[in-house]
């Protein structure tokens, strides 16, 4: 460092009068600073106030604070010194590792030992300083092969840590050889070499190395694998931002804890020749220990606990003093698995035979509560190879437990009823008709549906209709084998697999619950309801090939059941008559598709009004088809379209004619075209869009394309991609039925889209029902906070447009304010216009 100028003022903080002294004489005979002393923390920062100090010089321990904390302060601007002076920590007793690691975090220029106070000089005088901006972060290997979401996971990760990627578990493990890396995020499914192999290999060369698995729900039990079989910790996609720093802080930080341990041990063992100097060091590791939210642990060789820090009493409520000497068994619960038993973990441990060790288990607290615990150990043999020392850490992973139960049970289940989900029922049912196929079975398939349970709904609110699905989901649950495997999958359908039951018994079966729902009070709001249901049986007998076959079967029985009457169940039979009528209906479904693929459709439009003006802002186009001389409506034919998978081709062919009627009608202004789920995961949509705006020379800005919302957010990062490739054509993106999918408010703030069209479900009711009134304002609030226009479907009195009027809702569109009509009569009637 260049001559200082006169009047630039050092402060010294030190909690020790000598070293204080020392230090101070050192200082004002080998520099050019003024020399201003603090002996705690309170006069420091008064100081720091007071005065402009050009340099700062602490020790860590102060009373009731710390040099970390202090140096927190300088960095933060809020004192008078500028938040860049130079901060040096000379430490009284220190752990290199821990020592070095959090001068980093806390933005130390240099660090040393007390011993070395000397360095002073140097380090002021000729600059030694390593600059803020040069500190390293720690680094982060991060090996996925989704090119999103690497960058997503550089954009979160990068202001913390030194971010690099590979994009396949080859690359990746060279990348990794090459240099240490603080933490390694590690995709589970990866082409090439898996991202079991790649952990492997990893762990297999260096145990101690600290690696996050990065899983979707679908591979949990893959991330279950890999975390047995060494993994730190695992985030499952898509995940967010906090999350996966908070996880990623963790992992990076265990290895520190680790590391810390083994320096302990050794500085340990080497200053036994001095008891004065084993306390000193001892009492500055022990502060540093305690500042941990990790357990750090020491056990002997009998495996009892010989060393604890602070931790240890917040996760258990045992005070240190009372657990010493104590085997660390005592306070494992046995597993509630047989044949399973924790003290083999321990005994893995304590064997010698391994150098680091990772296992789970419960720990039993001193309120009797059982929390769920991993413990990371390392094995180090003293250099006489004749003792061994035992560190190691332990966290507490409840709520990563309960997190991991969660997943599974609603992977699995359906959230509303409690009952098994479409995606396990599906999963079961091949798995029956494999078994089957083998000569194991007969087994048996019912497909229940409620008969008019649609009444309930619209009478009393989906509210009561929840209610009663989960009355009868626990009513028929009561009449079930243990064996019996009952799913909800639709709205009000069930479905049941009868293992190792012949049709005769499935039927039996089935009649009783026809009975018992016949027999159900359904009372709700002061009105009674009769609940029934029609069943279709197929019996799983394995001469069909896939398990998509039985369920069209039960979905023939089914049919034939109500067109018998309804409150009956139907055994399917190829042969009789029910199941021929279905197969002409079925017929009927390949009309509908042929037509789509002839392309008889026809657009009508509907009116969408400025509420405050009354004035047209733009039309609705919806489609219908025409076949065999008639108008078929969209209910008819686009249940039988995605069932098909052939939604696509109908928003394709949409697309196309709503594009050319905006050119040759240009007095349609400005037209919101529908879009499905299938149809906007079509990667030919945009340059279709692209290709038959410029065919017909229409600006894309009188275009608004609607989504639904649960499809809107089904996969969020490819909605915002496509959308924001539509939104470079001039388009607008609005998302549709908002408020029935199943999204939080937060998600709409990552939908790029200038409106929000309330779902009309909301709003059918809105003047007698609070519910809904409660509803509308609220999405109107946030979609307006959030700067989105909002649309009100389904108006058909003047009273709602004046309520929605009064909450300030955009703009609305319904019967009340104009039929859908086809094109040319829509300019004929300047009324409805």
């Amino acid at each position: 460092m260049a001559q200082l100028a006169e009047a630039r003022q050092l402060l010294l903080v030190n909690s020790n009068p000598d070293r204080l002294k020392t230090l101070e004489a050192l200082l004002k005979n080998g520099t050019d600073f003024e020399i201003l002393t603090a002996s705690n923390a309170k006069e420091a920062v008064e100081l720091l106030k007071a005065e402009i100090i050009h340099f700062v010089v602490s020790n860590i321990k102060l009373p009731d604070f710390d040099g970390w904390r202090l140096a927190r302060l300088v960095r933060s601007g809020v004192l008078r010194c500028a938040a860049d002076t130079p901060f040096v920590i000379v430490a009284n007793t220190w752990c290199q590792h821990i020592a070095s690691t959090t001068a980093r975090e806390f933005g130390i220029n240099r660090l040393i030992a007390f011993e070395e106070n000397p360095k002073l000089l140097d380090i002021i005088n000729g600059d030694q300083l390593t600059p803020l901006e040069d500190m390293k972060k720690a680094s982060v290997l991060v090996i996925e092969d989704n090119q999103d979401t690497r960058h997503l996971v550089t954009r979160i990760l990068n202001h913390r840590f030194q971010i690099e990627v590979a994009e396949d578990g080859e690359s990746g493990l060279e990348k990794w050889r090459q240099r240490n890396y603080s933490l390694v995020l590690l995709d589970v499914m990866l082409p090439g070499i898996s991202g079991n192999q790649v952990l492997g290999e990893i762990l297999k060369e260096t145990p101690s190395q600290s690696v996050v698995i990065m899983t979707a729900n679908h591979t949990m039990e893959l991330a279950e694998e890999l975390m047995l079989k060494g993994a730190a910790d695992f985030v499952t996609k898509p995940f967010r931002a906090e999350q996966l720093r908070r996880v990623c802080e963790t992992a990076a930080r265990r290895e520190d804890f680790i590391i810390s341990n083994e320096e302990f041990a050794a500085k340990v063992d080497s200053l036994n020749r001095s008891r004065k100097e084993y306390k000193r060091i001892f009492e500055a590791h022990q502060h540093l220990l305690d500042q941990l939210g990790s357990v750090v642990i020491e056990l002997n060789t009998s495996g009892h606990i010989c060393f604890l820090n602070r931790a240890w009493e917040k996760l258990t409520g045992y005070a240190i003093q009372e657990c010493h000497q104590r085997s660390l068994l005592d306070f494992m619960v046995k597993p509630d698995t047989p044949g399973v038993y924790i003290s083999n973990e321990l005994d893995t441990v304590l064997s010698g035979n391994v150098t680091s060790h990772r296992f789970e288990f419960r720990l039993k607290n001193k309120f009797k509560e059982e929390l769920w615990v991993e413990a990371r150990f390392e094995i180090t043999l003293s250099k006489d190879h004749k003792s061994r020392s035992i560190s190691g850490t332990i966290d507490n992973v409840t709520a990563r437990k309960k997190a991991q139960r969660d997943l599974e049970y609603l992977a699995m289940h359906d959230g509303l009823t409690g009952l098994f989900n479409r995606h396990y029922f599906e999963t079961e049912l091949r798995q029956f008709t494999a078994t089957a196929s083998r000569g194991n079975g007969p087994h048996s398939l019912l497909y229940i549906d409620l008969d008019h349970f649609k009444v309930i709904n619209d009478t009393l609110g989906h509210h009561h209709g929840d209610i009663v699905l989960r009355n009868i989901s626990s009513l028929v649950t009561t009449r079930l084998r243990e064996s019996d495997i009952l799913s909800r999958i639709g709205g009000d359908e069930f479905a049941l697999l009868l293992p190792n039951t012949n049709q005769q018994t499935a039927l039996m079966i089935a009649d009783d619950i026809c009975r018992l729902l016949d027999d159900y009070q359904c009372s709700l709001e002061g009105q009674s309801f009769k609940v029934n249901c029609s069943i279709g049986i197929s019996e799983i007998s394995g001469v069909e090939a896939s398990a998509e076959e039985y369920m069209k079967q039960a979905d023939i029985a089914l049919y034939a059941a109500k067109k018998q009457g309804r409150n009956l169940a139907h055994v399917y039979d190829k042969n009789d008559t029910h199941s021929k009528a279905l197969q002409a209906s079925l017929e009927w479904a390949r009309k509908l598709h042929q037509a789509v693929a002839d392309d008889n459709l026809e657009l009508y439009f509907q009116p969408v009004v400025e509420i405050a003006s009354r004035q047209t802002v733009y039309h609705e186009a919806l489609v219908r088809l025409k076949i065999e001389n008639r108008v078929v409506s969209p209910g008819e034919f686009i249940p039988a379209l995605e069932r098909e998978g052939d939604m696509n081709l109908l928003d394709r062919q949409v697309v196309s004619k709503a594009i050319k009627y905006l050119h040759d009608y240009p007095s349609l202004n400005k037209i919101a075209i529908n879009l499905s789920a299938q149809g906007f995961g079509d990667e030919r949509l945009v340059p279709l869009i692209k290709e038959k705006l410029r065919q017909h020379r229409v600006d894309g800005r009188r275009i608004i394309f609607e989504l639904t919302e649960s499809a809107s957010l089904s996969n969020i990062t490819a909605t915002r991609q496509i959308v924001s490739k539509i939104r470079e054509l001039g388009c607008e993106f609005s998302i549709d039925d908002f408020g029935t999918g199943f999204s939080t408010f937060n998600y709409l703030k990552q939908l790029p889209a200038q409106s929000v069209k309330i779902d009309g479900s909301f709003i059918v009711d809105l003047t007698t029902n609070a519910v809904d009134l409660a509803l509308v304002k609220a999405i109107y609030e946030v979609a307006t906070a959030l700067d989105k226009k909002t649309v009100a479907e389904f108006v058909e009195n003047e009273q709602t447009l004046i309520l929605l009027k009064k909450i300030g809702v955009t703009y609305a569109q319904g019967y009340h304010l104009g039929k859908p009509l086809p094109v040319e009569k829509l300019f004929a009637q300047s009324a409805v216009c």
